[in-house]
C-alpha cells in the first residue's frame, strides 16, 4: 500500500486527487491537506463582483466530494513540510499532527504577499476571494464620482482579471447604470511582458482606447492609502475606488531551503517532480515556473504529476512531461481576445479575436464545474 499526500485544496489538488483515485486500487491511500473545506472556482470572481453569478455558483464543498472518490480529506494548516523524512506537519484547531508519506504532491499555491504593499490589508480592495469579491461589487454599486484604480502590483502574476474588471466597468458605463468615471489601470509591466511574452499589447490597447481606459505602464505600486495609489517614484493617483492584485510570492516557509528558488517558489522539472527530492511533485500556483499563473496551467501540471506518480507505483519509469503553455480569453463582448503562448519558446504565439472566444470561455467553465462539482450530485 502507498500513502500519497496531496497538499492544497485548488485546481491542481483537486484534479490530482481525483486522477489518481481512478487509476489506483482500494489498497492504496489518498489524501488532501486543505486549510479550506470549499473549493472555489477563481475564474468566475469578476463575474460575482459584477452580479453575473452567485456565490453557490462557484464554491463546493469538499469532503463529501472526495470521500465519494475515496479520497479522505485533512482540514488543517500546513506548518512543514520535511521532504526527507517524507513527513507533514499540520495544524487544526484541535489537533497538532505529523502525517508520513510514500508520495507528495505540493499543490499549496501562492502566497500573497500583501505587506510588501503599505496599506493594502487597509484600504485595497482585490478579487481572490469570495467575500473580496462581493465586497468589492457593493462598492461598484455605490461610487457615482471620481477615478477608479485597477493595479497590477510588481510580481502580482495574475493580469487577466486586471482587464476583465475594467472592461466591466466600462460596460456599466455604456448601459448608464452608473455614472461616468474615469478608469485607470496601472502596472510595473507593458501588457506584453505580463502575458509571458505574447504581443498582445496592440489588440488590449485598442480596447481600452475605445472604452476610454488608461493604461500605465511605468507605475511600481509600493503603497496604498485611502485616497490614492502610490508608485516607489513618488507619483500619486487619486482614486475613490481601487481593485489591486497583489505581489505573489511561493510557499517557501513551510518547505524550507533546497527545493524552492529565491521567491520560494518549488523548482520542478518538466515531469513536475520536486529537484532534490525522491517521490515529490509539485503543480500550480506553487511552482516555479516563468509567466503568468493561471488555473489550466495548474490542471495540466497536476495530471502529468499523476501520471508519473501512477508510473512509480507500477514500477515503470516516469515518463509523462509538462508543456508550459499559456492559453487564455479575455473577456470583452465582441472583442474578446483569446491568445495561445508556448512559454519556454521565443515564437509570439497565437492570437484571435472575436465574440465567439468568450462565449466559449464561458461554455469552457461550466463544463469544467459540471465535471468536478462531485458534490452537487450527492
Amino acid at each position: 500500500m502507498a500513502r500519497v499526500l496531496i497538499l492544497g485544496g485548488g485546481f491542481a489538488a483537486v484534479v490530482a486527487a481525483e486522477s489518481l483515485a481512478k487509476r489506483l486500487g482500494p489498497h492504496h491511500q489518498i489524501t488532501v491537506v486543505s486549510r479550506n473545506r470549499n473549493f472555489v472556482f477563481y475564474p468566475a470572481l469578476v463575474r460575482l463582483a459584477f452580479g453575473k453569478s452567485e456565490p453557490s455558483d462557484i464554491s463546493f464543498e469538499l469532503r463529501s466530494a472526495l470521500l465519494d472518490r475515496r479520497v479522505q480529506l485533512i482540514e488543517a494548516e500546513i506548518a512543514r513540510i520535511n521532504c526527507r523524512e517524507r513527513s507533514v506537519t499540520i495544524l487544526s484547531a484541535e489537533f497538532r499532527g505529523e502525517l508520513h508519506y510514500d508520495f507528495v504532491v505540493l499543490a499549496t499555491g501562492r502566497r500573497l504577499a500583501t505587506e510588501r504593499i503599505t496599506g493594502f490589508f487597509e484600504y485595497a480592495d482585490h478579487l481572490l476571494t469570495v467575500d473580496a469579491a462581493l465586497k468589492f461589487g457593493k462598492k461598484i454599486k455605490t461610487f457615482h464620482r471620481g477615478r477608479t484604480v485597477i493595479g497590477h502590483c510588481p510580481e502580482a502574476r495574475l493580469p487577466i482579471p486586471l482587464f476583465e474588471t475594467a472592461i466591466a466597468l466600462s460596460r456599466l458605463h455604456e448601459k448608464g447604470e452608473c455614472n461616468r468615471r474615469a478608469i485607470t489601470i496601472v502596472s510595473n509591466e507593458t501588457i506584453d511582458q505580463m502575458f509571458g511574452g505574447a504581443h498582445l499589447f496592440g489588440r488590449i490597447h485598442d480596447i481600452l482606447r475605445l472604452r476610454g481606459i488608461e493604461f500605465i505602464s511605468d507605475f511600481e505600486i509600493t503603497s496604498v492609502t485611502p485616497e490614492s495609489v502610490i508608485a516607489l517614484d513618488g507619483r500619486r493617483l487619486d482614486c475613490g475606488l481601487r481593485m489591486l492584485i497583489p505581489p505573489f510570492c511561493g510557499p517557501g516557509p513551510i518547505l524550507g531551503p533546497g527545493i524552492i528558488d529565491s521567491e520560494g517558489y518549488v523548482m520542478v522539472d518538466k515531469q513536475m517532480s520536486v529537484q532534490g527530492a525522491d517521490q515529490t511533485y509539485a503543480a500550480g500556483d506553487c511552482v516555479s515556473l516563468p509567466g503568468p499563473k493561471m488555473g489550466h496551467m495548474a490542471i495540466r501540471q497536476a495530471a502529468v504529476a499523476a501520471d508519473n506518480i501512477v508510473a512509480e507505483l507500477e514500477g515503470r519509469e516516469p515518463a509523462s512531461t509538462y508543456d508550459h503553455e499559456m492559453m487564455l480569453v479575455i473577456e470583452a463582448g465582441k472583442e474578446s481576445i483569446f491568445a495561445k503562448k508556448d512559454l519556454w519558446s521565443d515564437e509570439p504565439g497565437k492570437i484571435q479575436q472575436g465574440r465567439f472566444w468568450g462565449w466559449a470561455k464561458r461554455l469552457q467553465e461550466q463544463h469544467w464545474k459540471t465535471r468536478h462539482t462531485w458534490a452537487r450530485a450527492n
